[in-house]
């Protein structure tokens, strides 16, 4: 998220903020457009794979045969690595608002540490680098460097999240004879969730995408079981299109339960 900060000529500062993700646009009834171009590209993308299974089966339908186990495998890889960013992103954002210094540095460091370093960096430093004093099979590898890296992430999205509850909340809580701790757990952590639950699922769709870069560690997601069938049979062009257009569809539909829980929780606030 960035932060634009307007000076009209009456110097009064406004801040307006800018929401900027790596994640599927969300679809909205009321963004018509955006609306719109979900519909057509969700069910443009459906049909398109349908006929091309009925009309052309030979190669299409051989490579919709091919490839279900590496969906599989990206969505173990998907579900693993959120689950973990998850657990990292709460402990980093406690120690991003910790008032203790060292904790709060710590945490500041890896987040900045963590952010600054290409995915796909970290992926090779893990596997390779680190294989060197600890081996890892490549699953493994990549559900840990996924984790860590978008730990980075939910870390400012729990920290955002916490912050947004009340100071008051917290106040009360502690006048009820609560520690801080037992105040965070049991009063400000079950808001904040309800809060960070869009982004989250933002987060999960973008990991999702970003997937595809454990192929280079030989992990057999869809992208790896295309590029198997692509060299085995040479057929690059409508192998490549067919992982496209499921990639694309599975973001779509992904894409669209988020709008529908957002939603939710917005009937509900």
């Amino acid at each position: 998220m960035a932060e634009i900060t307007k000076t009209p000529k009456d110097k009064e500062k406004k801040k307006v903020s800018i929401e900027v993700g790596d994640g599927a646009a969300i679809p909205s009834k009321e963004d018509r457009g955006l609306f719109t171009a979900w519909r057509v590209a969700f069910f443009g993308a459906i049909g398109i794979v349908i006929y091309l299974a009925v009309f052309k089966p030979d190669p299409y339908l051989d490579i919709m045969k091919f490839v279900p186990d590496g969906i599989l495998v990206t969505f173990e890889v998907t579900v693993l690595s959120i689950l973990l960013a998850l657990v990292i992103g709460l402990f980093t954002g406690l120690g991003r608002i910790s008032k203790n210094p060292i904790i709060n540095g710590i945490a500041s460091l890896y987040v900045e540490v963590i952010r600054g370093i290409p995915l796909l960096v970290q992926l090779f430093y893990i596997y390779f680098a680190l294989g060197r004093i600890i081996q890892m099979p490549p699953l493994p590898s990549a559900i840990m460097a996924m984790g860590i890296c978008y730990g980075a992430y939910m870390g400012e999205i729990f920290r955002a999240g916490i912050q947004s509850i009340p100071k008051g909340q917290a106040e009360a809580a502690r006048s009820l004879g609560m520690s801080s701790g037992q105040s965070m757990y049991h009063v400000i952590l079950p808001q904040a969730f309800k809060t960070i639950l869009p982004p989250v699922g933002n987060e999960f769709v973008a990991l999702l995408k970003d997937s595809s870069l454990v192929s280079i560690l030989a992990v057999a997601d869809l992208l790896r079981r295309g590029r198997e069938f692509a060299a085995e049979s040479f057929t690059y062009f409508e192998t490549y299109t067919v992982v496209a257009l499921v990639y694309l569809i599975i973001t779509l539909f992904l894409s669209k339960l988020i709008s529908i829980m957002e939603e939710k929780i917005g009937a509900e606030s």
